[in-house]
Parts: structure tokens; sequence; C-alpha cells
């Protein structure tokens, strides 16, 4: 349960923090040069780095467990879910932005009411797609003493109980299952 709850809160905010870096990562509604710069560095940044070894590092800072399992996971997943809202962003249809201008409304307005709509789809897509990869790396941070499944299977791997071994691959395994399926069906609704 622990894995689970840790893929779902990374996630959850990978995907808050990630929708203000991918609005100025995108070039359409960057509002400068800069800003756009700093989307695309940030971008870059979190995805360069493995998420064993944001692990690591939220291991060192907030000492090993669940938090630090959150923490790398979410870090992880920002670049990843930015960068790809913010190829969704620059593909937008400009009409239906220029439509909603023409009526006199102001940037917020623009947001909600044409560009949000249009990237809603790819937005659950990519959520629900990065939570099933999450699940997959919320297995695999425990090794390094970040919460989850991974220390119980790390524990048994070096105790040689091999019996707990394979019920926590069989758990894993079904965990993953699960998630591929709930993602897959999710992703299809949207469409």
């Amino acid at each position: 349960m622990e894995t689970i709850h840790i893929s779902i809160l990374g996630t959850a905010f990978a995907v808050v923090l990630s929708l203000p870096v991918a609005f100025i990562a995108a070039e359409n509604t960057s509002p400068n040069r800069l800003t756009y710069g700093l989307g695309k560095f940030i971008v870059s940044f979190t995805r360069s780095v493995n998420v064993i070894i944001w692990a690591l590092i939220f291991v060192v800072l907030f000492g090993s467990g669940a938090l630090a399992g959150v923490f790398a996971v979410a870090v992880r997943s920002i670049g990843f879910v930015a960068k790809l809202l913010a190829e969704a962003i620059e593909e937008i249809d400009r009409g239906q932005v220029e439509a909603v201008r023409a009526t006199g409304a102001g940037p917020v307005t623009v947001l909600i009411y044409a560009i949000v709509p249009q990237i809603k789809p790819a937005f659950v897509s990519v959520s629900t797609y990065r939570w099933d990869i999450n699940v997959r790396a919320s297995t695999i941070i425990g090794f390094v003493g970040a919460g989850g499944i991974g220390v119980a299977l790390t524990t048994s791997i070096n105790t040689f109980a091999w019996d707990k071994v394979l019920t926590i691959l069989i758990a894993i395994l079904g965990v993953v299952i699960f998630s591929e399926a709930f993602s897959a069906y999710v992703r299809r609704k949207v469409r």
C-alpha cells in the first residue's frame, strides 16, 4: 500500500507543479524569452536525473521512508509531464485563442476557455501514463531507503528469504498489471 501511496502522491504533486512549468516552457504561452528558457531548464533538469538518484538525495535530506520516495517520484515526474503538456500547448488551435481574445477576454479567461479545453485530453492521458510509470518507480526506490515495497524486497533478499521474495515479486506484478489496465482504461475514456 505504501508503494501505491508514494506513486499517487508523487504523481499528484508532479502534476500540480508541472502545470505552471508547462505554460512557461511552451513558446506560445511563455511571457518572455527568460521565462521560456527557465521552463525549458526545469524540464531538462528534472528529467535528466534518474529517480534512484533523486531518491538518494531525498533520503539524505529527509531520512529513509515514504516522504523521500514521494519527493523523488514527484521531482522526476515534473519534467516529463511539463514537457508533454508544453508540446500539447504549442499545438493548440490558435483560432480558438483569437476568438476568445476578440471578445475582450483577459489572459486568465483565454487560458480557461481557449487553452485548457484543448489540452485537457493530453493532460489526463499524460497524468495517468506518468502514474503508471511511477508505480514501477515506487517499487524500485525502496532499494535505497525511499519507502515502499522495495524496502521489504531488499530485506528479504538480504536474509535469503526466497519465499518472501517470490511473494513480493508477485505482489509487484499484480500492482503493475492493475496500474497498466487502469491507465489504459482512463486514456480510452478521455479520447
